[in-house]
Order: structure tokens, then sequence, then C-alpha cells
């Protein structure tokens, strides 16, 4: 099951029955441990995943699940990004990483797509098309394909310092930069939070690759510097990973890496 966002909000409670069967039909969740056993990958990042959940939400923890499985199956092939929406705090819980500047990220996919609404869990592919986050059947279609394909961009990261507040980086683009951009994000590998109310009231959630911060660059040139501030809800045991990304006008993924902190 999935939950879907009908605009204007005022009416999400008001999602048919027919829709949510409509998904279910189309895309139908199985266990994790049904993905991709063998797929072969070359061991350069052939697949970027974005995630967008919330804590709110009851139908994502087995998304969540299955995105970590598949960046531990796959550390070096597939970047993963976990991004949390805040249209479903109303319901009661205030994800602690939710943003509306995600939501807003997420409604510029939907609209590529020609969707009419947000839904969650979303799961976007190299930002060229979307399924239901919890879907493994349909997932390690996906990597099966993709994995066949090389992105036409090849990022690397130098000089990589993590600061107090900060990480300041090198990077270097190899490939065409025409109306191309850097995206750097810094996501939380691991947060274990205790849920206290909302739809997942009295879970403990485990989440993995949490988007905490991000900044775009328009690539004029193949070579640069770049800095990210770390946010407050980072503390200073926290485990973070800085990923980069190249993509361009139409939101596609052209290239991609990543760097543990």
């Amino acid at each position: 099951m999935i939950k879907k966002l009908v605009q204007p909000i005022a009416i999400v409670f008001f999602v048919t029955l027919a829709v949510l069967l409509f998904w279910n039909a189309k895309e139908i969740p199985v266990e994790p441990s049904q993905t991709a056993e063998k797929i072969e990958f070359s061991g350069e990042v052939k697949v970027v995943l974005e995630l967008f959940t919330s804590q709110g939400c009851s139908s994502c923890p087995p998304a969540d699940k299955l995105l970590a499985q598949v960046q531990e199956q796959y550390p070096k092939e597939v970047l993963a990004l976990s991004y949390h929406v805040d249209y479903w705090d109303y319901i009661g819980w205030k994800d602690p990483f939710g943003s509306s500047a995600y939501t807003k990220k997420q409604r510029a996919y939907n609209r590529k797509f020609r969707e009419n609404s947000n839904y969650t869990p979303q799961l976007i592919v190299n930002g060229k098309e979307h399924l239901v986050g919890s879907n493994a059947r349909v997932l390690a279609e996906r990597l099966q394909e993709y994995g066949k394909k090389n992105l036409s961009n090849t990022v690397t990261l130098s000089k990589v310092e993590k600061n107090a507040d900060q990480v300041d980086f090198s990077f270097a683009v190899s490939g065409d930069l025409d109306e191309k951009l850097l995206r750097a994000v810094l996501v939380l590998d691991e947060k274990t939070t205790w849920v206290q109310r909302g739809e997942n009231r009295n879970r403990e959630l485990r989440n993995s690759h949490v988007v905490v911060a991000e900044k775009y660059l328009d690539l004029n040139e193949s070579k640069g510097s770049l800095s990210i501030s770390i946010p407050a809800l980072v503390s200073k045991n926290d485990a973070i990973t800085l990923i980069v990304l190249t993509e361009n006008e139409q939101l596609d993924i052209t290239g991609g890496t990543q760097m543990k902190l």
C-alpha cells in the first residue's frame, strides 16, 4: 500500500480505496530478500536511488528497509538518498528529518512524470522514472536495466575535509557539462527514532541514508570547490556521507560519487 497526497491537502482523507487498489494491483510489494541476487555490476556508480518517505507514513518502513538493503548489497554501484517529506506531519508525528524543500523536490519530479500528486513511499531511479518504494521485484528489474548502462558524467572528489559545522571539498567532472548542475548532499548513514504519535506510534524506526543538507552549483567549469553546512540535527558522533551528483535540466542524474566522512 502507498500513501498519496491529494491536492489540496484538506481532502487527503478522501483518497478513494479504488486509487489504493490500483497502485497495489500495479506494483505488489515483496520481501527485500528477493531483490537482485544475480545482478553483476562493474564496480562503478550505475544507479542513484532517491526515496521520498516519512516517519509519519505507515507504508514507508518496508521501503526504508529495502533502500538500506540494496545499498548494503551494492555499496559501490548504488547511491542511496532518503528524502523525508513533511506533508504527513499533520497526522500527529513531526518527522525530525522532514522538510518542505524535499516535498517541493518530489513535486518537481512528479510534474516531470505527469503524476497528479505526491505519494509515499516513492522511489526515483536515476531521475528518470519512479516506482513504489517497497516493490523489490520492480526495483530488481530496474537495477538490472540501469546496471547495463553507463552514466554520462564521471565525478571525482579530492581535498575533502570535515569541520565542526561544514564539509569542504574539491571536485572534477568529466563528460558533457552543457546545462548541467552539481548537487552536493550530506546524508546520515543511520538513525534510530522512537515514534510516539501518528501512524507509526510506539514503533522504533531505523532510517538510513537520510538527507540532512543539500546544495546546488551551476557546472560552468569541470573543476571547482564547494562547501556545504552540517545542520545542527547532526550530532558529533553521527556518521555522515558526502554524495555529489550531476544532473541535467530534465532532472536526469548523469553522474555521481560518494565519500564517507
